[in-house]
């Protein structure tokens, strides 16, 4: 009978039929044929987020960007911090992988008693003994062996969503380095935009200084009015003060560079570049559609998908019975030579089943919590590809507009500063007033500045655009090159 009941477990083990629902593919989203704003077509997004990226920074060509990205790798803690949950993720599938195996455990003991009484008596040795009375030892070692056959594949599918997770863990790390990069790409821009702004504030402030000088010439000499150096003061008392402010903004912005390359403020600095050119990346003429598939978060979030599908089958298992299997090996003796006789081993082999017969439906609430928790996993992957699309067409938009709007600004920027020379020149002459002359020069910083602030944006609408491409294109064109 015994014999029966094994050979019926092991056959159920080897015969093991995972049950619940088999995850294929990702869940379906309507998509658009091609981009609105760009040209490709759209692909279904899948996980492709392993793909070769590239250093996407080294397109602005700029070393002292480089070498502030290669540190984010290694020293920015929320990077760190990501590092660490995918290794507990990783740790977590080795963890749950092992419960596929037999658990083993070895026990062994000695122990020595016994009892004393009586009258004290002398051993030959001269030393006084209370008492006398007998002494026993013994050993004893066991060995033991449990292990639970995965028949309705609730432990496969265990590891198969430890596995899932693991997954997109390693996906939430490619987000926080992306995001962390394009943060600091984006802070650098800035920082270096100010730094030009900085150096036009400088040029500016020299010629309003100039202008106060001209205007108490001409007051000393009568012809101009006390309030035209009132005015002129004024004005380079504003210009002052808005120098002061693109200094505090610069700080803030080296302050938040230094904490993403994992440095405290005070012990980090970024040397001033007045000389600094923006350099804007080309979009590629057809951005492939398939960097959508490299978004870290949509693979992420298609990893769930896969993780929640697992914790159906789970549930759906406390329907039926769980089988275990145990079996052991030991021994007892008074010495150590007696332990492995033959005649000291004993031995036990078992096999258990359990099923629940009665649990008010919890079961059933299991398994329908579990598809909710499909469901919802599915909408925030639905809504993580819908975000992705508005994002890249958002970012192509400002690349385009922004490029047209940086032609506009330099004609503006230029024609600003030729009404302000003539301007100024008139005023020299008699011809006009010195409210003339405020007007023209504050026309004319306001369009260089805004000119220097459009060509930061420029750069940060490109480092935004390759963050929502999922980090750049460059692997992908040698790819492409590669093929025949």
């Amino acid at each position: 009978m015994y014999k029966k009941t094994l050979c019926l477990a092991l056959s159920l083990a080897l015969s093991a039929c995972a049950v619940g629902p088999r995850y294929t593919a990702a869940p379906a989203i309507d998509t658009p044929a091609a981009f609105k704003e760009g040209q490709g077509e759209w692909v279904r997004a899948a996980p492709a987020d392993a793909l070769e990226r590239g250093a996407w920074w080294q397109l602005f060509n700029d070393p002292v960007l480089n070498d502030l990205a290669a540190k984010v790798e290694v020293s920015n803690q929320t990077v760190a911090a990501s590092v660490a949950a995918y290794r507990q993720a990783r740790a977590l599938v080795a963890q749950q992988r092992a419960s596929l195996f037999p658990t083993v455990s070895l026990d062994a003991s000695g122990n020595r008693s016994g009892s004393r009484g009586g009258s004290p008596t002398t051993t030959t040795s001269g030393a006084i003994v209370t008492g006398s009375g007998s002494a026993r030892t013994s050993y004893q070692f066991d060995i033991g062996a449990s292990w639970e056959p995965d028949v309705w594949g609730r432990l496969s599918r265990t590891v198969e969503g430890a596995r899932a997770s693991e997954q997109a863990s390693l996906a939430d790390l490619a987000a926080a380095r992306l995001a962390a990069q394009g943060e600091l790409a984006a802070n650098y821009c800035n920082l270096r935009g100010l730094d030009v702004q900085r150096a036009l504030q400088a040029q500016t402030l020299a010629g309003y200084e100039r202008t106060l000088q001209i205007t108490n010439n001409r007051y000393q000499a009568g012809i101009a009015a006390r309030t035209d150096v009132l005015q002129a003061q004024t004005q380079l008392a504003s210009t002052r003060a808005d120098l002061l402010t693109l200094d505090r903004q610069r700080a803030q912005l080296e302050h938040a560079i230094a904490v993403l390359v994992g440095q405290a403020p005070a012990n980090f600095s970024i040397a001033p570049d007045p000389q600094w050119r923006a350099v804007v990346p080309d979009v590629p003429v057809a951005v492939p559609s398939t960097l959508l598939q490299r978004r870290p978060d949509i693979a992420g979030a298609e990893r769930r998908v896969a993780q929640a599908n697992e914790q159906i089958g789970i549930a759906m298992t406390g329907w039926f019975p769980s089988l275990r299997l145990t079996g052991s090996v030991g021994a007892g003796a008074a010495s150590i030579s007696d332990l492995f006789s033959s005649s000291a081993l004993v031995w036990a082999l078992g096999a258990s089943l359990a099923q629940t017969i009665f649990d008010a439906g919890a079961t059933a609430a299991q398994v329908e919590g579990a598809r909710a928790g499909l469901d919802a996993a599915a909408a925030r992957y639905r809504q993580a590809v819908l975000a992705a699309f508005q994002d890249v067409e958002d970012q192509l938009t400002g690349v385009r507009v922004l490029q047209q709007q940086v032609a506009l600004r330099e004609e503006a920027s230029r024609d600003a500063d030729l009404v302000e020379q003539q301007v100024l020149n008139r005023y020299q002459a008699g011809q006009v007033s010195f409210t003339d002359v405020i007007t023209a020069q504050v026309t004319a910083q306001t369009a260089r500045r805004a000119l220097v602030q459009l060509q930061s944006d420029r750069q940060a609408a490109a480092v935004a655009l390759i963050q929502s491409l999922g980090g750049g294109w460059q692997g992908l064109q040698a790819e492409a090159a590669a093929k025949p």
